[in-house]
């Protein structure tokens, strides 16, 4: 049963919201959720916090929010301490280390925007639509030490429509994903 299940989640971006939901509804213990610094955003360059560290409180979810992660002791202490059975990263925005992939037993598992190896690395979805594909979709992988060069586990597709763009798109996307 999932409940028994263990997870780190990484993310940040809106796109990495419905995967976590998804997790939590599933009955993983999500014992963390690890997100970007808060940022200024808007006009008025107001602190905000990201929509991965919004839904995670509202879930009652741990938040941490470490400035790097390659060379930080506290956090990697923090996970160690935790023993997470698999860390999920969605969106996360950092590359990541070779200590954590390392960490837990049943590795780090992505979910990528694009159907890999295409468009591997950042704005997958942007780049789908910018070199005119008709389909386009979600891979769950596997990291390792490359960049989006992980073993790919599960692939789904999804029609790109002519009226399309990134706004419209990732959504879906992200649904898809989170299933």
């Amino acid at each position: 049963m999932p409940h028994s299940i263990h997870l780190v989640f990484c993310g940040t971006p809106q796109f990495a919201v419905p995967t976590l939901e998804r997790l939590v509804d599933m009955g993983f213990a999500v014992d963390l959720a690890v997100t970007q610094p808060d940022r200024p955003r808007g006009r008025g360059m107001e602190m905000a916090f990201s929509p991965v560290k919004q839904r995670a409180l509202e879930l009652g979810l741990p938040v941490i929010q470490p400035d790097r992660i390659k060379n930080n002791d506290e956090f990697r202490t923090q996970l160690a301490t935790l023993k997470p059975d698999a860390i999920s990263v969605v969106g996360y925005g950092r590359i990541i280390p070779q200590w954590m992939i390392e960490l837990p037993p049943l590795g780090n598992i992505n979910l990528h925007a694009s159907l890999l190896p295409k468009y591997r690395g950042a704005a997958p979805i942007q780049w789908a639509i910018a070199s005119g594909e008709t389909v386009t979709g979600v891979t769950t992988m596997r990291i390792d030490t490359g960049l989006d060069t992980g073993d790919i586990l599960l692939q789904k597709e999804i029609p790109i429509a002519p009226e399309d763009n990134a706004e419209i798109l990732a959504p879906r996307m992200a649904a898809l994903g989170a299933e």
